[in-house]
């Protein structure tokens, strides 16, 4: 009896400690739910919504770029995507595979999915294909039920109707590059695509919009569960140029005689730019969906260089198109005058050193009119060194030479215009009267681009006005234009600008003018202009004993042919130049160019007209033209499919 006593006690104690130890743990337990649900409630619901919502930037439609009459140049069409989510199939490489059966699909294509599937989450959709064609999209569709995780995604790509013949001029898009990275996060979406070159490079945050978000939903490991909320973004502005894209197209055709080229046309009372052609180009295209490294490779082979925007990248000695500057810095710094003559033998001496008129018989006796109308090189040697490099380069700068003018595109230079100061800083010695010389000639140091001879010819023809190119009209319909300084005088004279005019004038359109052979039989579109060629390989003495000419030597060592034109002589308004690359004259190739280039231009008449209403290529979009905010999907599995 005792004993069981002793058990109850013992019991009841083991009781009371377990139940005090249940009852201790129970409090704290109960302290500690108090105090996260309580004290830290707040704090953990935030953090458990931001676990649970995930905010997605969704991209915007990129602006278009349309000509001066809204002609489009660079817009987005549809673009259907096979995609293929790893963990959806049993086997990656056989998903593919299948694909691979019923639609073209490279093996750069497969290697690079299998490498995106070893960094990418499982769950992560990947493109297998981009562009598919109607047909490859239905052979896809139909066959779905045999492609576990494989789907049709609808976006949008960016595509240029003009090709090859806008490319200098409108650019191109491209994956973003580690270069390329800023602190914006939209720069780390996959699917953007950035300006790379060109417009589209200049005006890339414009036409790029601003990004939309999407709330969604997802589970512990990040898998997208369902969307909660979109706000659409802004898509990108349109920009509208001065171009004329048909004449651009037809410039560019033009310039594709030969091996490699360029030209401007530009207005030379206000500044407008309506064609910038550089041959060869490439397809634009080609960069937007990833350009294979063997066509890369072709590119960068290619002699004409066709990378280059030779239109304000190329920089080339001007020849005798500069003859017209060095006239009138003679002209306006009182060296000669009107009628000012010297007798050109076919040669001029300075010491021991003799140089050559392109004449080897001589022009006899000249002055600056018929000089330029000949273009005889002996009378500008004669006037050199009485003008000196100093006066000559104020005038060429005066003109456009020798610094950027600043149009919209990243890729120009300055080319160079030298004087004294120039030589010492660069050279550490002292500017020779025989550089005076060949600079009279364009020749030397001197380096111009295609847009500095376009804007010094509109400079001359306008009444020595201060014109300066640019190629956008407005964004959005908002003028961009800033007021210029097209009105400002040069100061030059105006009885010297007469002289000046007259001998381009008499270039074309007088028999002995170099360029009599692409004169204009229509007298209402007569046009005026110089000729120039630039020596880019000296000719030794033997090869002229033997005969060599310039058109038999490789065609990288023959001159540079040039011409710059206006027209009408009556009035001028549209100035074009135009160089050819190793053309060996500027007579021989480089005037018939500017001829056809303009005569088109001014039946065209593009500064008469005003834009017209939109024109855009079959399967194109527009959608802030259309006066409504676009709703800005992002890309997604199974989207819903239109056929264009």
């Amino acid at each position: 009896m005792e004993r069981d006593n002793d058990r109850a006690r013992t019991f009841t104690r083991r009781a009371f400690i377990v139940g005090a130890l249940q009852a201790g743990f129970l409090g704290l337990l109960s302290g500690r739910l108090a105090w996260l649900q309580i004290a830290q409630g707040q704090r953990y619901r935030v953090l458990a919504e931001n676990n649970r919502i995930n905010l997605r930037m969704l991209l915007p439609s990129r602006g278009l770029i349309v000509d001066r009459n809204d002609v489009a140049m660079a817009v987005n069409t549809q673009n259907f995507r096979v995609m293929v989510v790893p963990e959806q199939t049993q086997n990656l490489e056989t998903a593919i595979s299948r694909v691979q059966k019923l639609i073209p699909v490279s093996q750069r294509d497969i290697q690079r999915v299998l490498k995106q599937a070893e960094k990418a989450p499982a769950f992560m959709p990947l493109e297998i294909r981009d562009s598919l064609e109607w047909q490859e999209v239905a052979k896809i569709e139909v066959n779905l039920p045999d492609l576990p995780g494989v789907s049709i995604d609808e976006g949008e790509i960016r595509h240029y109707p003009y090709g090859g013949s806008a490319v200098h001029l409108v650019g191109y898009v491209g994956a973003v590059s580690k270069a390329d990275m800023t602190a914006d996060p939209v720069m780390s979406l996959p699917d953007l695509k950035i300006g790379k070159t060109g417009l589209e490079k200049t005006y890339d945050l414009k036409l790029r919009g601003t990004a939309g978000s999407a709330e969604v939903e997802v589970n512990v490991l990040g898998r997208e569960v369902r969307e909660l909320n979109r706000a659409p973004g802004r898509p990108g502005s349109r920009v509208r140029l001065s171009i004329d894209a048909d004449l651009q197209r037809y410039v560019h055709e033009r310039l594709g005689k030969e091996q490699s080229a360029s030209a401007v046309v530009m207005d030379a009372l206000t500044g407008a730019v309506y064609a910038l052609a550089s041959w060869p180009g490439f397809d634009p295209n080609s960069f937007t969906h990833g350009i294979p490294a063997d066509m890369w490779e072709e590119l960068l082979a290619n002699p004409g260089l066709p990378l280059n925007n030779k239109a304000v990248a190329g920089q080339y000695p001007p020849g005798s198109t500069f003859k017209m500057v060095t006239a009138m810095a003679a002209l306006e710094a009182g060296v000669i005058t009107r009628d000012t003559g010297f007798f050109c033998p076919g040669h001029y001496d300075l010491g021991k050193e003799r140089f050559h008129c392109w004449k080897k018989g001589g022009h006899g006796r000249v002055d600056v009119t018929k000089a330029l109308t000949e273009s005889c090189d002996v009378f500008f040697y004669n006037i050199a060194r009485d003008l000196g490099v100093d006066r000559l380069a104020d005038c060429a700068r005066k003109l456009g030479f020798g610094e950027k003018l600043n149009i919209e595109l990243s890729e120009e230079r300055p080319g160079l215009m030298p004087n004294r100061a120039w030589k010492k800083a660069q050279m550490g010695d002292t500017w020779h009267p025989g550089e005076s010389i060949i600079a009279s000639i364009g020749q030397g140091y001197i380096l111009a681009t295609p847009l500095q001879l376009a804007v010094m010819t509109a400079r001359l023809v306008n009444g020595g006005k201060k014109v300066s190119p640019w190629l956008t009209y407005d964004i959005d319909g908002v003028p961009v234009r800033a007021p210029q300084d097209d009105n400002i005088s040069l100061g030059f004279r105006q009885k010297n600008m007469d002289i000046i005019l007259e001998g381009m004038r008499r270039v074309v359109n007088m028999p002995g003018g170099t360029a009599y052979g692409s004169r204009m039989p229509e007298e209402q579109f007569q046009m005026g202009g110089k000729t120039g060629t630039a020596q880019v390989k000296r000719i030794s003495r033997q090869d002229r004993i033997e005969g060599v000419q310039n058109q038999d030597l490789p065609w990288k060592y023959r001159h540079h042919a040039l011409f710059v034109g206006y027209a009408p002589v009556s009035s001028p308004r549209y100035v074009c130049s135009v160089v050819v690359e190793h053309g060996v004259g500027g007579a021989l190739t480089a005037a018939p160019m500017a001829k056809d280039i303009l005569m088109l231009v001014q039946q065209r008449d593009p500064a008469s007209k005003q834009p017209v209403p939109a024109v855009l290529p079959e399967g194109s979009s527009d959608k802030a033209a259309e006066g409504r905010e676009p709703e800005t999907k992002a890309p997604e599995t199974g989207a819903k499919l239109k056929k264009p």
